[in-house]
Formats: structure tokens, sequence, C-alpha cells
């Protein structure tokens, strides 16, 4: 048999589909959505081998609408209108539910092959299913993207690996023919780095590599059969995250030695130099912020430099700025502020603007109070005048504390000049 063990495992339906249980699960956001056959256009996001086109297949199969499926990889704009010209026609000659258009690493896609979809998902001509290994706020344009629900997939646990080799072991056909124990799995799933896809395929390497009639899984074998000790860098899997996670806690820690090592790691791994770049300018921002304004522009500079310069000059764009990021002052005040400014939103709910600070363009506005004793900044000494900007119920509260640097210091002064005790500056 020539298809693949994981082809051969794909999940048909949701029962058999594993994990992912807060979306599939029963009490999931997608189970009744599926079961019911009401689907909007989804984005599904997560790393490889999680399950991202298996779950389109089954609300395909499970909804009865035609499948029809693209891969940005080799897919151009003539390709998706033509795809979108015969789901028009297949809409109206096979079912009144719109077909699906499973589009997958649609973050491959162009601006302009994006466009190409809007018009087809705007008018329901297509429901789009979109799966990619990228944050989509970055790689989906707006316009699609506000059209879309998101999705998150997670990683299989170690657990969830262990329950698709045993269903290998139990429903396959071909398996089940030998006689396989499987005694050990820490090695299969280390270098699955949680892709099921991964983790079935070198099961079956190791399983059709192996010529005795009792064939026993452990560790030691699958070192052998796989040639080698460590994974240097997988930038598909588990190693991705760890290592951008140690790279970003480097460089917030502010050990700019250990910051360029995993970068190096991440580079000679072939990490997308985008990639790096967008998390250095999102931790400029978390993790420096005002103690440092000028950590944000050089982040920024930097991502536009990569995207101009590309390899393997990039690296030393790259390297300057870890290097001046872990160096800088830390602090994450901002970070923090707009963290208890969305909680407090969440817990106190729509609270009225006050009268004074309303927008009034019109007569009857204006009659009613918008905009009354509104005290104009400028028309006051240093340009400053004491008013309450907040809604009446929490006037006083306090969501910004300055950090502790010589930046922060000088705003906490000024706060403290201006506000006097009103908050605790």
């Amino acid at each position: 048999m020539n298809t693949p063990l994981a082809e051969r495992l794909r999940p048909k339906t949701i029962e058999e589909y594993v994990s992912q249980e807060h979306l599939v699960g029963k009490k999931g956001v997608l189970y009744h959505q599926i079961k019911e056959g009401i689907i909007p256009s989804l984005i599904f996001w997560g790393p490889p081998g999680v399950g991202k086109t298996t779950l389109a297949q089954i609300i395909a199969e499970t909804s009865k609408r035609p499948f029809y499926i693209l891969s940005a990889i080799n897919s151009g704009v003539k390709d998706v209108r033509e795809v979108i010209e015969k789901a028009k026609k297949d809409q109206g000659l096979f079912t009144a539910k719109n077909p699906i258009l499973f589009i997958d690493e649609i973050h491959r896609f162009s601006k302009s092959q994006q466009d190409s979809l809007l018009g087809a998902v705007e008018k329901g001509w297509v429901t789009l299913i979109g799966a990619t290994t990228e944050n989509p706020s970055f790689e989906v344009i707006p316009a699609l993207l506000s059209r879309c629900q998101v999705y998150i997939l997670n990683s299989f646990s170690k657990e969830d690996l262990k329950k698709i080799l045993q269903k290998a072991l139990k429903e396959d056909t071909v398996i089940r023919s030998k006689n396989i124990q499987l005694k050990e799995t820490e090695s299969l799933i280390r270098y699955s780095g949680g892709d099921a896809r991964k983790l079935l395929n070198i099961f079956e390497l190791i399983v059709n590599s192996e010529t005795s009639n009792k064939i026993i899984i452990t560790n030691d074998l699958v070192e052998q059969k796989i040639q080698t000790k460590i994974v240097r860098y997988d930038k598909t899997g588990e190693q991705h995250y760890d290592i951008i996670s140690a790279f970003i806690k480097s460089i917030r820690g502010s050990d700019p030695n250990a910051a360029i090592y995993w970068l190096a790691r991440m580079l000679e791994g072939g990490e997308d130099i985008k990639f790096i770049a967008r998390r250095l300018i999102i931790l400029a921002s978390e993790d420096i912020g005002n103690a440092n304004p000028t950590a944000l522009i050089l982040a920024n500079n930097t991502f536009d430099a990569v995207t101009k310069i590309g390899n393997p000059e990039s690296r030393i764009i790259l390297s300057q700025c870890v290097i001046y990021l872990a160096t800088s002052p830390k602090s994450n005040s901002s970070y923090m502020a707009i963290n208890d400014a969305i909680a407090l939103v969440k817990q106190t709910g729509d609270l009225p603007v006050p009268l004074s600070l309303r927008n009034a363009p019109t007569k009857l506005m204006k009659e009613i109070g918008y905009g009354n004793d509104y005290k104009y900044a400028h028309n006051y000494e240093n340009n400053f005048v004491k008013t309450n900007f907040l809604p009446e119920e929490i006037n006083g509260k306090q969501l910004y504390t300055p950090g502790n640097n010589s930046r922060e210091e000088s705003i906490k002064n000024f706060l403290k000049n201006r506000w006097k005790n009103k908050y605790s500056y």
C-alpha cells in the first residue's frame, strides 16, 4: 500500500478527531456548528500536523458540501478565480449550501491573491477555510480577516500522540499485520515535535525498515533509524516555540550573549527573518516601552530593513537590534496598563462618556449639554487644567504606573506635578 500511514489514519468524523477539545469537543465552540452545518468562513491557525486540513475536510463531509482545495504554494489568482467559478456553478447544481474552499498555507498568498477571495466570501459563493502556521494578524489582509473567524489549534500533547500511535496499532490493517510491540515512545514523541503527521511518518519508516518477525519499538531503535541524536532546530515543530521563547526571555532578561546565541540558532535553522523581526517589535513595546521609546523605532526599522535586504546580510541588522534591545532599560508599564484597562472595561461595561467630553456636531446635542464646560487645555497655564476625563464611576482609577527607570521617573515627576494627589505617582 503506497498511501502513507498518516493519510490512512486521517479521521473522517469529529468523534475520531484527536485533541482540540476547545474547538470540537462536545463543549467546543465549533462542535454544534459543525453538527448543524452552520459554518462561517474560518481561519485555522496552528503549528504543522495538528489537524487543520483534517478538520476542514470533516466540516465539509459533515455538512455535505462540495469541497475544493488550493495550496497557496502553487496556486495563483487565476486558480482562485477558476475554483470560485466552479464553486458558484456547483452551488446551484448540487446543494443549497455554499461550497467550502480550503486554502492551505493561506499566509503565503499575496495581497492580490487574497483580494481575489473577498467578493466570493462576502457574497457567500464559497465558505472560506484557511490554514496557516503564521499569525493571521500579520499575514492575512484586514478586509479578509474581518470576514473570517480565527480559531487557534494547539500542538498535540504527549498523551494525544500516544493515542494516535495506539490508534495506528489497533486500526491500520498494514500495521496490524505485523507483530509490533510499542515498548517506548519518548524518542518518537520528541522527534515528532508535536506534529502528528511527522510522528506517524517516523513510526512507519521504522516499521518498514525492520525485517524481523517481531518489531520492538524502543528509544534506542528510533535513535538508530533517525541517525541523529539531536534535532538542531525544527522551524515547524516544538523547538520553533521553545527557541523563540528562550530568545525573547534572554532579551527581556538583559543578556545579549544568550539572545545572540538563540538568534544564531534560529538563523542557522532557516527561521523566517520577518517572524524574528516581528517578535522584536512586540518585545520593544511590551518589555521596554517608555523606558526607551527609541527601541520601538529601531525594531520597526529593523523589520523594514530585513524585508528589503533579505538573507544573508539581515543577520547583521537583526544582531544590532537584538543587542540594542537586550542592553536597553526595561519597563512593562505600558503592557500592564492596557491589560488592566481591558480588565476594567470588561468589569464595568459601557460606562457613559462625561458630557463635557462628548462631541457636539448638531444643535440638539449642544442643547442637551454635549461638550458643555469642556476646558481647552491650551487656554491655561502650562497647557494644563485639572479635568475629570474618566466616567464618574471610575474617577481616580489609576491604570498606568511608571516603571523604575530614569525616563519614566521623569514621566512620574511630570504627572505628580500635574495631578497632585489624584493618582499615586
